[in-house]
C-alpha cells in the first residue's frame, strides 16, 4: 500500500495540502491497479456524504461510527440511526457495498480524558476538539489495524468548522501508533461541503445543530430536553416503520 508519508516529505517549506496528498495518492491506486480497504471514522451522516460519493470510486470503503463524545444517548441514537440509514440507501442508489460498523457507545471514556485533561472550560475549537479528534482517531485506527483494512481516514474534514490542518497531522501521528496508514484528506475542498448539502437534501438527511459535546453545547445553550424529544421522537417513528 502506498503511504502519504513520501508525498507529505515532498512538501517540506510549506503548507500541506492535504487533498492533494490524497489526490495523488489515488492516482496511484489507479496507476497500480489498486482497490484499497477504507475505514472512514463519520461523525454524523452529513459528513459522510460526499466523503463516500468520492471515495467508493477507488476504494472499497466502510464508515466506522465511533463518537463517544455525543450527548445524551438519545441523540447519539438519532446520528447513529441516521447515519447507518444514509449508508444503506447510498447503496441502493449507486450499487456500492459500503459496510457501516458501529462501536459501543462509551460517553463515560470521553467525559474521564475530559476530565483527567482538565478541558471542560475549553472553549469549541481549543484543547478539548483536539483530545476528541485524536480520541476518535485512535478508535478508528484501532479498528482498522483489528479489521485488516489498508487505510483509516475520517470524514470530519468534510465540515468547515473543523481544523482539517490539524485533523490531518494527528491522523498522521496516530498512524504509527497503530501500524495502518492514515488516508489524508480535506473533504470539503473542490466544493465537497456544498456537494454534501445537495445530497442531504437529496437524501433528506438530519442536519445537527451542535457537534455533540456536551460542554460545547452547554455554552452554545443548547436545549437538551428538547434534544432528547426530538430524537426519541424519530426513534420511535423508525421503529414503528420498521414493523
Amino acid at each position: 500500500m502506498i503511504s502519504a508519508d513520501g508525498i507529505i516529505a515532498k512538501m517540506k517549506n510549506q503548507k500541506i495540502n492535504y487533498d492533494k496528498v490524497m489526490r495523488k495518492m489515488i492516482s496511484e491506486w489507479e496507476r497500480s491497479e489498486t482497490r484499497p480497504s477504507i475505514l472512514i471514522h463519520s461523525c454524523c451522516a452529513p459528513c459522510s456524504t460526499y466523503t463516500l460519493e468520492l471515495l467508493t470510486q477507488y476504494a472499497d470503503v466502510a464508515i466506522y461510527f465511533a463518537n463517544p463524545n455525543i450527548h445524551p444517548k438519545s441523540e447519539y441514537e438519532r446520528r447513529a440511526k441516521v447515519q447507518e440509514t444514509f449508508v444503506e440507501q447510498f447503496n441502493e442508489r449507486t450499487n456500492s457495498n459500503v459496510k457501516y460498523i458501529e462501536a459501543a457507545y462509551e460517553p463515560h471514556k470521553f467525559m474521564k480524558m475530559v476530565k483527567s485533561k482538565d478541558l471542560a472550560d475549553e472553549n469549541e475549537g481549543g484543547l478539548r476538539c483536539t483530545a476528541c479528534f485524536e480520541m476518535r482517531l485512535e478508535l478508528v485506527a484501532e479498528a482498522a489495524a483489528d479489521l485488516g483494512y489498508d487505510y483509516f481516514a475520517s470524514a470530519l474534514t468534510l465540515s468547515p468548522k473543523k481544523n482539517a490542518q490539524l485533523i490531518n497531522e494527528l491522523g498522521m501521528d496516530v498512524q504509527d501508533l497503530y501500524h495502518v496508514y492514515y488516508l489524508p484528506s480535506d473533504f470539503k475542498k473542490n466544493k465537497g461541503y456544498e456537494r454534501s448539502i445537495k445530497m442531504c437534501n437529496e437524501y433528506e438527511i438530519f442536519r445537527q445543530c451542535y457537534c455533540g459535546c456536551v460542554f460545547a453545547a452547554m455554552k452554545q445553550g443548547i436545549d437538551f430536553k428538547e434534544v432528547n424529544k426530538q430524537a426519541k421522537a424519530y426513534l420511535e417513528s423508525c421503529n414503528k416503520s420498521c414493523m
